[in-house]
This record gives structure tokens, sequence and C-alpha cells, in this order.
């Protein structure tokens, strides 16, 4: 006996294959290679993705983390030194010079003139003393600060002494000039009233390694201080004029502050510098002396209140990421006189 038949309808197993004895072809396989390819290559982008992403969050980090650093330096310490808020009591004001005198630099005359009339206004400074050690810089700075202590001493009719440390040349010798009096200690070096202008030229060393220098100019003399040009008879005598020029003004300041103290003897305005004590005696000093004696002998103030504008935290980042990345370089360049 045979089995009847199943009817038609009889559901299949679903994964069984297909029968291929009804005469039908099988049907092509999946390409899993393919696939597996894609699939990896999917991975390995979107773990790229989320790589960068990562990356881009942690510098965003860092930038918003420097951020809030530099503006709590603002806001906390924006105040460059200075007095404290109680000056009402008698004190002696001192500001401080030291460095070099240059726009930009904490003995700039911005600073320092700021210093000053804020030291003037108090009500309760008797005097003020600039504390110098600096070997020069700036007769335009230096000027300027020659000129405002005269200005500040007329109109508060309070006197002004400058007290030396190391130094007092140059440009810092044509700011203490402007003082009532000048004190040095023994060994101090005081002096250096001159201008110099330098610079380097290099027209020879081209020759020698063949070089040639392509200089245009609007203006024959327009590039005579260009290091790698050489400089003329007329161009050479042009500066010394200049130099001669800045050199009587210094000296007439000198002669002004100095008045008859000064002995004045063929080698003072040479540019010589001279220690403290014969300082004193060839009259660019008054005596032998210390802050705390002026302040205690002199002013009748013992107590010192500092005036100095100093640059705080926030402006030493500011300028540290700043453009100020080659002050050195052109520094190293400049021409510009300079009385030291």
């Amino acid at each position: 006996m045979t089995d009847p038949q199943l009817p038609s309808d009889t559901p299949q197993d679903p994964f069984e294959k297909p029968s291929s004895q009804a005469g039908q072809k099988e049907g092509p396989m999946p390409n899993t290679a393919a696939s597996w390819e894609r699939a990896t290559l999917e991975r390995l982008a979107m773990a790229t993705l989320i790589e960068q992403r990562q990356a881009r969050r942690w510098r965003n980090g860092i930038r918003i983390a420097w951020l809030v650093f530099i503006m709590a330096m603002v806001l906390f310490g924006w105040e460059r030194g200075g007095a404290p808020a109680d000056v009402s009591k008698p004190h002696t004001a001192v500001i401080e010079i030291k460095g070099e005198i240059a726009a930009g630099g904490e003995a700039s005359a911005e600073l320092v003139v700021s210093s000053m009339r804020s030291a003037f206004e108090d009500e309760g400074t008797k005097g003020v003393v600039l504390l110098i050690n600096s070997p020069g810089g700036s007769p335009v700075q230096a000027g300027i600060i020659n000129d405002e202590i005269h200005r500040l001493k007329a109109k508060h009719n309070k006197p002004v002494y400058a007290v030396v440390e190391e130094t007092c040349a140059s440009a810092a010798y044509y700011i203490a000039v402007a003082a009532d009096k000048i004190y040095v200690d023994k060994a101090s070096i005081v002096g250096s009233i001159g201008v110099l202008m330098d610079g380097f030229g290099f027209t020879g060393l081209m020759d020698k390694l063949g070089v040639e220098r392509r200089l245009m100019t609007a203006g024959e003399n327009k590039g005579f201080l260009d290091p790698f040009s050489p400089q003329t008879e007329q161009q050479r005598a042009f500066a010394q004029t200049m130099l001669d020029q800045i050199h009587q003004q210094f000296i007439g300041a000198v002669k002004t502050g100095r008045g008859a103290r000064l002995k004045e003897t063929p080698e003072t305005f040479s540019g010589l510098f001279w220690t403290g004590q014969q300082a004193v005696e060839m009259g660019l000093a008054d005596q032998l002396a210390s802050l705390d004696y002026v302040a205690r002998e002199v002013i009748k103030a013992e107590e010192l209140v500092d005036y100095t504008h100093r640059e705080n935290v926030a402006e030493r980042l500011v300028k540290r990421f700043g453009a100020s990345m080659g002050e050195a370089s052109v520094r190293a360049l400049k021409t510009a006189p300079s009385l030291r």
C-alpha cells in the first residue's frame, strides 16, 4: 500500500532548501566576502569620526580652560601694583625705575609718569623717592619723565629725591637730574652722559660671499641705515649732527637740574661714568645715602609706600602669547638713538 498524498497546501519547513528535483536551478549565493569588507570599512570610518570628534572636543576644552584662566587673572589681578587703599597717613612714596628705559617696558614713561601722578596726588605723601637701578635707554622716554617731574613738583609743592642702587647711567641719569637731590652708594655707577646709535654693516662680508644687495627706495637717503648697504660720508655726517643735538639736550637737562652744584670738567659730558663716591665729588650726586636714610632723615616719613605700577600675571600672559615673539630679533637690529 502506498501512503496517501499530502495536500498541496501543507506548510513546508522554512529552513528547508527548495528541492531542485522539480527542474529548477538553484540561485546564486550571497557575496559574504564583499559584505564583510563593507561592514569593516564602515566600522573603521565610524571609529575615525569618533576619534576626530574626541580630539576636537579636547582642543576646545583646552582653549576654554585657558580663556577661563586668563579671564580670572584679568578679574582678580588687573591692577598693576601701586599703593594700598589707605594712603592718608604720612609716608614716603617710592617709585622704582629698573632695567632698560623703553616704551612698552616696566620703566617706560607711561608707567613711571602714572606712578608719579598717583604718588603726588595722595595727601599722605610727604616726599617722592625715585629708586633707580638702570643702565639707560630711550632719550625720548627719559625726556618725558624729566619734564613730568618738574611739572609735578611745581604743581603739588612736594620734594622729589633720586636714590641710586647699582647703576644710574645715561637715560637713567637724565631722569635723576630732575630730582631735588641725588643720593648714591659709594660703589654705584653714575654718569655716562652721552648718546650712541649702534648697528651693523655687512657690505664687506657680502662682497666676499658674492651676494648682491638689491634695495629700491624712493628718496636717495631712505635706506642709509640699511646694514647691507654702504654708508656715505654725507649720511654719516647727518647722523652725527642728530646725535650731537640730542647730546646737547641731555647736557642742558643736566646743567638745569644740577645747577651750581655741578663741577664741570672736560670729561663730564664725554660719556664716561664714575663711582658714587666720585660722582659726589664731581657734583653729579649730592650725598652717600640709602632709601631708608632718605625716608627717615630727609623726608621725615619713615613709612614707605610703593607706588610702582607693574604688569600683572594677565598682562604678562597676553604679551607672551601675543605678537611680541620677534621682539628680541627686532631689538638686535634697531638703530634708534640710545642714551647708554
